[in-house]
């Protein structure tokens, strides 16, 4: 693939997975705000474009490990690798973070008043991805699976259920944005105990799945679905 500096940050990590480590190493937002050309992106970082560019061919190059072409596996293995690995972890880590926040808020929040802020936006998180991975695995993501055995769904019926997700992936990206900015790039203060530093931890780790797992949504899975529900419509008519 050729990225020149008006090449979409979506299209380069649909198109070449192991370029998703560069991004999070440059801190680039390759899943909601992915439709930006990259070379926008890096002059808003301060980042100079050859050089991101560059990391992304050396990523590129190495051996195949473990990033896999979800641009050519079928839908339905997608949304398996998508519940195994990101719904059903944030299930348990989703109450354990809050568990720790309101105890970091508890001990410390006289000394840090930011630490209350950080407790909310951690319960509106986990109150608002559970609705949300209930909707995607109850309504959307069976729709898909319909559309790739072949049921012909108009396009239209899943095109309101996806700008719901992508909304909503929106709304979860500019928490976790704010996280950051209230964590301070979640380097803890010298005095901070484990308890606090396990927070930080956390919660930059919550952050660096939650970009793979939107992107994974609105950059391969939702678009898939809608191309592959209007070709079946179309060669159902014919």
């Amino acid at each position: 693939m050729v990225i020149t500096e008006n090449t979409p940050i979506r299209d380069i990590a649909a198109a070449q997975p192991s370029s998703v480590r560069v991004f999070q190493h440059y801190q680039i937002d390759f899943c909601c705000g992915g439709e930006r050309p990259i070379g926008e992106a890096c002059r808003e970082q301060g980042l100079a474009f050859d050089e991101v560019a560059r990391a992304i061919e050396a990523a590129a190059a190495r051996p195949a490990g473990a990033d896999r072409d979800w641009t050519r596996e079928p839908l339905s293995a997608l949304i398996d690798y998508i519940v195994a690995v990101y719904h059903l972890p944030l299930r348990d880590e989703l109450p354990r973070l809050q568990s720790m926040a309101e105890q970091v808020r508890r001990v410390h929040g006289d000394h840090a008043p930011y630490l209350a802020r950080i407790e909310e936006i951690v319960d509106e998180l986990a109150a608002e991805l559970s609705v949300h991975m209930g909707k995607e695995e109850v309504v959307l993501f069976p729709a898909v699976r319909a559309i790739e055995n072949g049921e012909a769904l108009a396009p239209t019926w899943i095109t309101a259920p996806i700008a719901v997700m992508e909304h909503e992936h929106d709304h979860a990206g500019a928490l976790l944005a704010e996280l950051r900015r209230l964590a301070h790039d979640y380097l803890p203060p010298d005095w901070a105990c484990q308890t606090f530093r396990a927070l930080y931890q956390g919660l930059a780790q919550l952050e660096a799945e939650m970009h793979v797992h939107v992107h994974l949504e609105n950059n391969i899975l939702f678009p898939r679905a809608l191309e592959e529900a209007q070709a079946l419509v179309v060669a159902k008519a014919r």
